[in-house]
């Protein structure tokens, strides 16, 4: 296939973009640099500077966006990450929706923040939306896929949860201060943690490209959820080390502001109602087997 990727650079986009090329598709990423050969100059401002090079594509998938957890919440930074997520999906979405060859699919990422802090609710694709910032981005990231959509193209959104992987991430953020035995739980530490390891993330994307019935917002977290205690005992387990040193919910608020709410102290336990019934087996459905994969324990 002729797949076209942008944030083939981020975490996940690099990993899908080698997986793509040995299995012997085309990439063409959408790039904001300088492209060279059949990559493809694009921004989320500027939207797709040559149309011509994305006739023909089989499938789109879109991954770029402003990290949500690269710093504090500044209403400068609250204002890009809705700008490079809303903006640039629109924009994106537009250019494929004029194409006279357009492409069958359209991937597009998404998060789970979409349903808010929600305890221990248990979560599928039709529960009700938060009602905070992020959640507030999620729905209008998802909405920016309209323009694809009406033009035929199958569009699906995949709301991905925490992804575990020791090239970026959490999950490499979290090791250092673990393997130093100064890891533990954040806050009282019942919060769930909806995650998925790397391998699957992307595994999950192969799957949404190529499953004609597949179409909308689909889970992309594996079926066992963890709360944040259990998440931080068997990362210190699969690592041999104690977690012993938990950081309150106050110190987590002084360090990360707003932040921290959203993504460290938030709850939600969401289940791939959508992945799984349409026939995606998950390589790592268990936390710890999934860790010990990672990190080669």
């Amino acid at each position: 296939m002729r797949i076209a990727v942008s944030g083939s650079s981020g975490l996940v986009g690099s990993a899908l973009v080698s997986s793509l090329t040995a299995g012997g598709h085309r990439v063409i990423r959408l790039v904001r640099r300088s492209p060279g050969g059949a990559d493809v100059a694009w921004s989320p401002a500027e939207g797709v500077r040559d149309l011509s090079k994305l006739e023909g594509l089989d499938g789109v998938v879109h991954l770029a966006g402003e990290n949500i957890a690269a710093g504090r919440w500044t209403a400068t930074r609250k204002a890009e990450i809705r700008r490079s997520r809303v903006e640039g999906t629109r924009r994106l979405c537009e250019a494929l929706a004029a194409l006279a060859g357009r492409p069958r699919v359209l991937v597009s990422a998404s998060a789970i923040g979409l349903y808010g802090d929600r305890g221990a609710e248990i979560l599928a694709e039709d529960s009700a939306a938060g009602s905070d910032f992020l959640a507030g981005v999620c729905r209008e990231w998802e909405a920016a896929t309209e323009p694809a959509s009406r033009a035929g193209i199958r569009v699906v959104q995949l709301r991905f949860g925490m992804i575990l992987s020791p090239a970026g991430g959490a999950l490499r953020k979290m090791l250092l201060p673990f393997k130093l035995g100064a890891g533990g739980r954040i806050g009282g530490g019942t919060q769930y943690v909806s995650w998925i390891g790397i391998d699957d993330a992307v595994g999950a994307i192969h799957h949404a490209i190529v499953t004609e019935s597949l179409q909308g917002p689909v889970n992309a977290v594996a079926p066992a959820p963890v709360t944040n205690a259990e998440y931080t005992r068997t990362l210190a387990r699969v690592l041999s080390r104690p977690a012993v040193a938990p950081m309150p919910a106050f110190a987590a608020r002084l360090a990360f502001g707003e932040l921290a709410d959203a993504l460290l102290l938030s709850s939600q336990r969401v289940m791939p109602t959508r992945l799984q019934a349409s026939g995606y087996r998950f390589r790592y459905p268990e936390l710890e087997a999934a860790l010990r994969h990672l990190l080669g324990r």
